[in-house]
């Protein structure tokens, strides 16, 4: 179990309590197999130094960030409708990079990168400012205890950090089904100066986040599902 952690960064930027636990979950065959073949072609080492992102990807084009993409199922659907985009999805747990690593192999995705590693960091540390189209944060841990709140990824810190990340323009959509955690990321969200809601409140959900199983299962049972979009205002303090 990883232990929360606070402290001063030597650039200036307070370290965040870590927002998830490494768990001993249990790695396939085929997860372990593509993680160990496909990370040495579409993996980023972490490295605390921005990244050039057309180097990367060898092109120009908008770019959006994945956070905690899970078993990569949603990430790797988005990034297959959509080539036009490139997408970077950061994931710290093997099973979930495996998973992803097979689905881009099967779908031969050429516009997909993974970085193994705690998503505040690399966001800090390796993406540049005002590089990113937009920012998906689809189903992050809810740390539903109220002890644990503080451990949260979404707080103004992060907010403030995301947003400086963003073009003009760019958008920042986060996702949850827990009710409580989508009134604070709303709160945290509507009060970043530099972010601006495309809805009055909550979002309808976007076509290019597609459901996934476990919220469908959901939905049928009657639980709910909060979408939040917000954008990067064109000059600071505007719409």
């Amino acid at each position: 179990m990883s232990e929360g952690r606070e402290g001063a960064h030597p650039g200036g930027y307070a370290a965040p309590i870590r927002s998830f636990v490494l768990r001993q979950g249990r790695v396939s065959k085929a997860q372990r197999r593509h993680h160990e073949t496909m990370m040495a072609v579409v993996g980023i080492p972490y490295a605390p130094s921005p990244l050039d992102l057309d180097a990367v990807f060898g092109r120009s084009a908008p770019r959006i960030l994945e956070i905690g993409f899970g078993m990569g199922e949603t990430t790797a659907a988005i990034a297959e409708a959509n080539p036009q985009h490139d997408y970077l999805g950061v994931e710290v747990h093997t099973p979930g990079v495996g998973s992803l690593c097979k689905r881009i192999a099967e779908k031969e995705l050429s516009n997909l990168r993974i970085i193994q590693h705690d998503a505040s960091e690399v966001v800090r540390d390796m993406i540049p400012a005002g590089s990113l189209a937009g920012i998906h944060l689809f189903f992050p841990d809810p740390w539903p205890k109220a002890r644990h709140h503080k451990r949260r990824l979404i707080q103004p810190p992060f907010a403030a950090l995301l947003a400086s990340r963003l073009e003009p323009g760019g958008r920042i959509h986060c996702a949850t089904d827990w009710e409580d955690y989508a009134e604070q990321m709303l709160a945290v969200l509507a009060a970043e100066p530099s972010l601006v809601n495309t809805a009055d409140g909550y979002a309808p959900r976007p076509a290019y986040r597609p459901p996934t199983k476990f919220e469908q299962r959901g939905l049928r049972l009657g639980h709910g599902v909060w979408d939040l979009v917000f954008r990067r205002r064109q000059i600071a303090g505007s719409d």
